[in-house]
């Protein structure tokens, strides 16, 4: 399952100057992160491998954070199946990240 950050056509436009490009890399890259650790705090934990399967990859010159979980079993734990209930943890750690990440761009670009 993955979840990325989109937008960076646009983002590019609007920062040309260096330092702005560098600072949103960096804003990038600290949301990322804090969603990596969000969903592996949210991930339920029998044997931890699902919450070590949780990594973060920059990509797109360090403007777009994937956060994924590798584990096969990742998407079953997250919307459920018929025979067990879903436990969502990645879903709630993107949409608390998603407002954070907002507020740290809307700082960036005014």
């Amino acid at each position: 399952m993955k979840m990325t950050f989109k937008g960076t056509n646009e983002l590019r436009k609007a920062l040309k100057n260096k330092a702005f490009l560098e600072s949103a890399q960096t804003v990038v890259k600290m949301n990322g992160a804090e969603l990596q650790a969000g969903a592996q705090k949210r991930a339920p934990v029998d044997t931890g491998n699902l919450k070590r399967s949780i990594m973060l990859e920059l990509q797109d010159n360090r403007l777009t954070a994937v956060c994924d979980a590798t584990a096969e079993y990742a998407p079953y734990v997250e919307w459920g199946t018929r025979f067990m209930r879903s436990q969502p943890y990645m879903g709630p750690a993107f949409y608390a990240q998603k407002k954070q990440f907002k507020r740290d761009m809307d700082k960036l670009v005014k």
